[in-house]
Order: structure tokens, then sequence, then C-alpha cells
């Protein structure tokens, strides 16, 4: 049975329906494959490859050729899923830089939307892309391209001004027409109250099982990475193979079996 192309109308509708949307990153063509073989329902490029790929200690290092040129590579094997692609750190430091950042990973790298992180400092760089018909996903929450200011890879959103200010920021980010939302490393309740308000769909990290679907990294998820983060499970044991593994993942998203409660905070 032949798979339909995953559309931004498509996560909606699975949104509306109660149903799960898996996403996974990928940084070549090879996994690219597997993903697509396991189901999974949106691929992202993300600029984690300055950590897994690169060996970096941060995204920060990470330019927009090497975005494009990842992204290209995901983008020959990439058949059914959604492409969605990180604009690097500094890229879109204005509306106009963003418009060119995302042209070019759309242009040359084959992303169908692009991802950037940050609330209300972005809306007109949000308000300009999308009017530009750019498909654009938001971040909020832990912003690794904002570890620095943050003080580390910390919970955000635990205090009751937080949580109202992430809350706060969701909404305004839809006004201003993003179409897909990441919550990465907040309170689970709050990460459930955020995908109850919002129509369209909201993609948790380490935020509790309620969000409308779940990503990770999947060098984590693959327990590749030596020192993963506590709201990661390692898919690949048992003697599963990686496709083996990948959709077990894609499963337990599906079923609401991931994250647990121990993949999450609150």
């Amino acid at each position: 049975m032949s798979r339909k192309n995953i559309t931004i109308r498509s996560l909606v509708e699975m949104k509306s329906a109660g149903e799960k949307i898996s996403v996974l990153t990928s940084y070549d063509a090879s996994f690219t494959q597997l993903i697509e073989s396991a189901g999974v329902d949106v691929i992202l490029v993300g600029d984690s490859l300055g950590m897994v790929i690169q060996g970096q200690e941060s995204t920060l290092p990470v330019t927009l050729d090497e975005m494009i040129y990842h992204t290209r590579n995901v983008a020959r094997a990439r058949n059914h899923a959604l492409l969605v692609s990180d604009m690097p750190f500094m890229s879109y430091r204005s509306p106009e830089l963003a418009l060119e950042s995302a042209g070019r990973l759309m242009k040359e790298g084959g992303a169908q939307m692009v991802k950037l992180e940050g609330g209300a400092i972005h809306l007109q760089t949000i308000r300009q892309l999308s009017g530009q018909g750019i498909p654009v996903c938001g971040h909020l929450g832990l912003l690794p391209q904002s570890v620095h200011k943050l003080g580390g890879y910390r919970v955000q959103g635990r205090g009751e001004r937080d949580a109202e200010q992430i809350l706060d920021d969701a909404v305004a980010l839809e006004e201003a027409g993003i179409d897909l939302l990441v919550l990465e490393c907040v309170p689970d309740q709050l990460a459930a109250r955020i995908s109850r308000k919002l129509t369209i769909p909201v993609i948790g990290i380490g935020a509790g099982v309620d969000c409308d679907g779940q990503v990770l990294v999947l060098y984590d998820m693959l327990g590749i990475n030596p020192h993963p983060p506590s709201f990661v499970e390692n898919f690949l044991h048992s003697g599963r193979t990686i496709e083996e593994a990948i959709k077990a993942y894609s499963t337990a998203v599906k079923q609401a079996d991931f994250p647990t409660k121990e993949h999450s905070f609150s």
C-alpha cells in the first residue's frame, strides 16, 4: 500500500483526529531511506548535526551552507515525509536575512519548511516568511542556539511567570503564521496546555506525551550518543536492527507509549 505525501494539511488533520505525529532528525540519504521505510511523518534536518556529525560542543558553529548541504542529501532520499530544515544561528537576525536564508534552504536544499528558535522577537520575521509562502516551524522552551544566554541546557517554564511567557509566545507565533511548533524541555502540563490551546500541531521533545507528536535526535534514540538527554529512550536494543529501532520509535509515538513519565519533566 503506497503512502501519501505528508503535508502541512495532513499534520493538521492528524492533530484534529488525535493521531500522533512521529518526527526524527536525519542528516544523510542512507538514514533517510530507513526513516522513510519506517513510516515516520516528518524529517527534521537539525542543526544538531553540529554535535552529532561534526563533534562541536553546541549547534552555534553550524553554517547555512552546511545546513543546505545536509538538507539536500536528505531531500534526495525523501519520498513521503515532510522535510523541515533548521535555520542556523544568526541566519535570521533580520526579516530580510531570514528571507534570503529560508529561500536558499528551500531552493538549494529542497526543504519544505524552515524552523527557527525564539518567541516574540521573531514575529515580524515569521509574518514576512509566511507572507512569501514559506512554511515556518517555531521552537520554544529550551533553545539550543541560546544555550549561553540560558546558562546551559535547562528545563524551561517551571515557574508560573516563565510558563505564561512560553504560552503567550506560542499563541503569538501561531497568530504570526507558523504552521508547526516544537516545544523542548518544558513541564509536561505546560506542554499539554499549549497543545490544547493551539490549532497547529505541537511537537514535543522532553515535553511529555500530551503533545501532538514527538521528535528525537536520531543518534540519541539509537544510543550512539554516549551522553543522551534524560528524555531519550534507546530504541536500538534486544537485537533490533536500525530499521526495526526506527519503526519501534514511530510505533511508540503513534501509540502514545513514548514518552513516559520517566522521559518527561514536571
